[in-house]
């Protein structure tokens, strides 16, 4: 059941005032949305399931939602660091970091920028470098510029921006500066295989990303390296799931993502055994 009660309020950082909401009680974790999303993209199953025992702190991303824009350009890194400031800003020492897509990419960037407030990270439909990609998808972000914004506003998910944005008029802005982003290439091959918090990955069978991608990016954390053995002493710290019949594009809907999340999140926290 989705818990009523929810807070809202704004964090001044970075320039930003970076709207967020919380939601239930428990262990903080951070919720970030994917690109042209917002906070209530979760609202049907991932927050409600994760809101029952935890305090889900949903976040509008820059020029996302209810969080105008600023005159900086959208960068992961960039977001990475409005996430750190935001975590800061509500008193916490550590919070858990969930992120899908653009999101996903923004948690991972959390993660490597700000390790000391990153308890257990969770990557959904992410590459850790850009060509991980598949080439179609790769062809597609080169399209992403203003011009796109008129065919984006006859979808739903404009919709939903539009009712909430401060200034929906800016959308083609948006639009150009996704696409810039979307363009930039970048390989954190290295930083990823330094993180040393647990960290579930996440992917569908048929995402924008091979699952060949994902098993190299669990790899890089120290899974799928040997057997894991009877007394699991040849498992990383890290997790990875593909979840069956599942694309980029509805892997959030998908009744396998919360209880893959759950468990992960519940489990005790590891002693370091990463390879």
């Amino acid at each position: 059941m989705t818990n009523t009660s929810v807070q809202t309020g704004y964090a001044p950082v970075n320039g930003l005032e970076l709207y967020y909401e919380i939601h239930g009680a428990g262990e903080p974790l951070v919720l970030l949305h994917g690109g042209f999303g917002l906070t209530s993209m979760f609202d049907d199953e991932l927050l409600p399931r994760l809101a029952e025992k935890r305090q889900v702190i949903a976040v509008d991303l820059q020029g996302h939602g209810r969080t105008a824009d600023i005159d900086r350009p959208l960068r992961l890194e960039s977001m990475g660091d409005d996430v750190a400031g935001l975590i800061n800003h509500l008193g916490l020492a550590k919070a858990d970091v969930i992120g899908y897509s653009m999101g996903g990419g923004t948690a991972m960037r959390t993660a490597i920028q700000h390790p000391e407030i990153v308890r257990k990270l969770v990557i959904i439909s992410i590459p850790f470098k850009r060509n991980g990609w598949y080439p179609g998808v790769l062809a597609g972000m080169e399209q992403i510029n203003s011009s796109s914004a008129a065919f984006l506003q006859q979808t739903p998910m404009y919709q939903t921006y539009a009712s909430v944005a401060p200034k929906p008029e800016n959308f083609p802005m948006l639009c150009d500066k996704m696409g810039d982003m979307m363009r930039r290439d970048y390989d954190w091959t290295d930083e990823v295989a330094a993180m040393k918090m647990p960290v579930l990955i996440l992917f569908g069978d048929a995402d924008g990303v091979p699952p060949a991608h994902a098993a190299e990016f669990f790899g890089l954390l120290g899974g799928g390296q040997r057997d894991g053995s009877w007394d699991e002493s040849g498992m990383s710290n890290s997790r990875l799931a593909i979840l069956p019949g599942t694309t980029h594009y509805n892997i959030i809907d998908s009744p396998a993502l919360a209880p893959a999340v759950i468990s992960f999140l519940d489990a005790p926290m590891p002693e370091s055994r990463k390879a």
